[in-house]
């Protein structure tokens, strides 16, 4: 926390409430409550006001007043963050981008969709399709995730294979700094090379560097032929060697794949009985593996029947169910969101965001299990995600046991308790194997201290001086990202 920072006085809270216009703030506890609580009920944080401007010029004047009066800021887009970047954590004020919402404009001849932070990312999907387009990022949450938050995060998903991930996909940002000024950056331009890429430093800065309120986005043309399947693999290592065949037999046309445990899909079906099983026989992994052509040549599912067939000759596929219509493909994809939820049904979880080199996933995985079920002893590694590209979640449910609600309580709690535990040497083995501590979900709160333990000193200084140029009172969501 910035030592100059200051609370929130009642007669301060009204002029901020006044700048957010008509209903613009909310003010009782019971309305600030689900804005203090994040998806994993890991962080309950704490707030007077909740502001929701309704226009760039509100932002700026709330911004303004806030770095006159060192008064902590804490952007929040849909509040579904996962290390706890949109927690406020020392009473300070909640800006929420929820009523910036309009789509500005698409320009289907330029391959362009311009947003306001606020929209939802399945509203942006669906403009985009609207025009005859697709904008590519795809996200469990993304009927409650909001375009700003995906870009503050640097959001991923299962297509960054093919797309690329949010700094990928923005083309140009409209920002508002520390102090009220207004970055007017909505460009549509594919190339711009004119000085230092400010752009690129708010995307994925968390909020710490200023409120990100619009931006125009890429678009692509819409696939005319998906070929999904899902695939039986005989072993971890095989996996590895699928990816290699998918990837060389699709080329470009490779659109996700997805590595899931069985472990996880048995959790899937012992408490969402309304997903089916797509395959007869059990086996230890799978993949989720989608080929698309903007062609409707036939293309797609030609290549997806080649690579399977020889990878079934040379023993790295068991089986594989391809989908025979579009509802079948979207039953493989919901089974595929379906692990999130099914894993709060057995209880705590340990969830790590890594990424490693695509040819050493096997062994991360292999080094990693043993290593946990040596800390704790009974612990569930399920380990799942975009193979693709790295990105694997290494989450550890709690050893199964414990026959009353008290018990399960007391269980949970002792398990969790141990997430900085585990959490540091899963990240250990992942630096080991050249990888990142975190893949997707971003700092936050979570990993500052881990942030600052991987990082030289002069990154560090160098990631400080950013921050001390952007808001050198330190206003913008403090005790995120650096310390």
């Amino acid at each position: 926390m910035h030592p100059d920072l200051k609370p929130l006085t009642a007669g301060l809270a009204a002029k901020f409430a006044s700048l957010a216009g008509p209903h613009g703030a909310l003010e009782a506890p019971s309305e600030i409550l689900p804005y203090t609580q994040e998806p994993r009920g890991l962080y309950h944080g704490v707030s007077p006001l909740v502001l929701r401007p309704a226009t760039v010029e509100q932002i700026s004047a709330i911004l303004h007043l806030a770095h006159e009066e060192r008064i902590a800021i804490v952007p929040q887009g849909g509040n579904t963050g996962l290390v706890g970047g949109q927690v406020p954590f020392g009473g300070e004020i909640i800006l929420s981008l929820s009523r910036m919402n309009r789509i500005r404009e698409v320009d289907a001849a330029g391959n362009t969709l311009t947003v306001e932070a606020g929209a939802t990312l399945a509203a942006v999907q669906e403009a985009a399709a609207a025009a005859g387009r697709l904008f590519p990022l795809s996200l469990g949450s993304e009927g409650s995730c909001q375009i700003g938050g995906n870009i503050a995060s640097n959001a991923g998903g299962v297509h960054v294979l093919r797309y690329g991930n949010m700094r990928d996909l923005v083309l140009g940002l409209e920002a508002v700094l520390p102090g009220g000024a207004v970055i007017r950056g909505l460009k549509g331009l594919r190339k711009d090379n004119t000085g230092y890429d400010l752009k690129s430093l708010l995307i994925g800065s968390e909020g710490t560097l200023a409120v990100i309120t619009a931006a125009t986005l890429k678009l692509f043309p819409q696939p005319a032929e998906v070929a999904t399947a899902f695939v039986g693999l005989p072993s971890l290592d095989a996996a590895g060697a699928f990816f290699s065949r998918a990837s060389e037999g699709a080329g470009p046309l490779l659109t996700a794949f997805e590595l899931i445990p069985r472990a996880i899909l048995d959790f899937v079906f012992r408490h969402l009985p309304q997903h089916r099983d797509p395959l007869a026989a059990h086996y230890p992994w799978y993949a989720l593996v989608e080929i698309s052509s903007p062609l409707a040549n036939g293309v797609a599912q030609r290549a997806a029947l080649s690579i399977l067939e020889a990878a079934m000759e040379a023993g790295t596929v068991a089986d594989a169910a391809v989908a025979a219509s579009e509802a079948q493909a979207r039953d493989f994809w919901r089974l595929r969101e379906a692990i999130v939820e099914a894993q709060k049904y057995e209880g705590g979880s340990i969830k790590h965001d890594v990424s490693v080199p695509v040819a050493l996933i096997p062994a991360f995985i292999a080094e990693a299990t043993a290593a946990v079920e040596a800390l704790v002893p009974g612990a569930r590694p399920v380990p799942f995600g975009h193979f693709g590209d790295g990105n694997i979640h290494f989450n550890v449910s709690q050893p199964v046991g414990g026959d009353t609600a008290a018990d399960k309580d007391a269980r949970r709690a002792a398990y969790l308790a141990r997430w900085d535990e585990m959490q540091a040497m899963v990240h250990g083995i992942a630096l080991k194997y050249g990888g990142s501590i975190s893949a997707e979900h971003g700092i936050g709160r979570m990993k500052v201290d881990a942030l600052a333990a991987i990082k030289s000193p002069a990154e560090m200084a160098l990631l400080r001086g950013i921050k001390a140029a952007f808001d050198p009172r330190g206003v913008m969501n403090p005790g995120k990202v650096l310390v």
